[in-house]
């Protein structure tokens, strides 16, 4: 789809960019830092310039679900809560693993196409009384990258945290610090997907290894709960070597970054690779433990992963949390997020009120 013309219809001006000569724009939502000339496109495909004002997405969303929060996946961020999740159109990567590609691509795949069908505006308000309405605890920007719609991103969650609830994003870390110091107001948590440590690997799906890195780094820095996910594919981050480089680097930040090595099923462009074994995630865990961090889970295979589905006290190893996929057993830990049986803190925000240290 060359010119997303129902998506312009919904556009309106954006915040995150500087004016340059010659009514061009330079786009600071993500680490590509797009420069845009007018009546062109950023690489993400729903940035344009419009006479030198850079128009962004929103008013609209591309699929609204209520969710357990565990399917985001967090694991530390009001566990056994219920999140609205909304999503838009469009990435700005172009993964061939990717299992939210009819929502990520159908800016640049013909394939996708179809998505734009079901485009439904929503204003912000509604959004979020769907949210309040529906008993969810927190709303959550997800399906394609938050990062090229955060401006509509803020608005709606500006009204969310006034009706009491939390916010949070499901990205891939591509950002820029403009970018997080303009969400930070009105973010609580954030995922981060980690899909390699091979800067190679990350260009092959259009983007760079270093600005997530420094998105994972910035975001603690900025007080924001942060969890990171690693989709474990064979033959292309799966090694020894590569996993270990991912735990020592999330545990150089803080041994308390919950990490979910979580299972690849063949998808989209990338029929060929097989599913993730459980024999690969437990290894992938154990490196993650090893290297030091003290929360570490493996997702996608319910019931098949042994105890790395549950939260156990990283002090006296009693179990706290129990799951099965998406659903919570039991939960011992107390509102003040500690072990019940040690009084060790369990990192996290465990109550709409808290935002425990992380």
């Amino acid at each position: 789809m060359d010119n997303p013309s129902a998506l312009d219809q919904l556009a309106r001006p954006g915040s995150l960019f500087e004016s340059l000569d010659n009514h061009a724009v330079r786009c600071q939502a993500c680490g590509h830092r797009c420069q845009i000339r007018p009546n062109k496109r950023g690489l993400c495909g729903v940035r344009f310039n419009l006479d030198g004002v850079l128009m962004v997405p929103g008013g609209y969303v591309a699929g609204v679900q209520m969710d357990p929060i565990e399917k985001k996946p967090f694991s530390h961020f009001l566990p056994g809560s219920q999140v609205l999740t909304f999503g838009m159109l469009g990435c700005n990567f172009h993964c061939a693993f990717c299992q939210n590609w009819q929502s990520s691509q159908v800016l640049r795949d013909p394939c996708a196409d179809a998505s734009i069908d079901f485009i439904h505006k929503l204003p912000a308000e509604k959004l979020v009384s769907l949210a309040v309405e529906g008993g969810a605890s927190s709303i959550a920007s997800s399906y394609n990258e938050p990062l090229i719609t955060l401006e509509w991103a803020a608005e709606v969650f500006k009204l969310a945290k006034k009706r009491g609830l939390k916010t949070a994003m499901v990205s891939n870390g591509f950002a820029t610090p403009e970018a997080l110091a303009f969400i930070r107001p009105h973010l609580d948590a954030l995922k981060v997907d980690l899909k390699s440590m091979q800067d190679a690997q990350y260009r092959k799906m259009g983007g760079r290894l270093q600005p997530v890195l420094d998105t994972i780094q910035m975001a603690r820095e900025l007080g924001l709960w942060v969890e990171v996910v690693t989709l474990v594919i064979p033959g292309m981050n799966d090694s020894t070597d590569e996993l270990w480089q991912a735990g020592r680097f999330l545990a150089s930040l803080s041994a308390d970054i919950p990490w979910h090595v979580t299972g690849y099923h063949p998808d989209y462009q990338m029929q060929n690779a097989p599913p993730t074994s459980v024999d690969t995630l437990q290894r992938a865990a154990e490196i993650g433990q090893e290297a030091g961090l003290r929360y570490v889970y493996a997702g996608n295979l319910p019931g098949r992963v042994g105890s790395l589905e549950d939260t156990h006290c990283p002090k006296c190893t009693k179990l706290l949390i129990q799951r099965r996929g998406y659903r919570i057993a039991q939960n011992l830990i107390t509102s003040e997020g500690a072990c019940p049986f040690c009084g060790e803190k369990i990192a996290g925000i465990y109550k709409s009120s808290d935002l425990s240290k992380n």
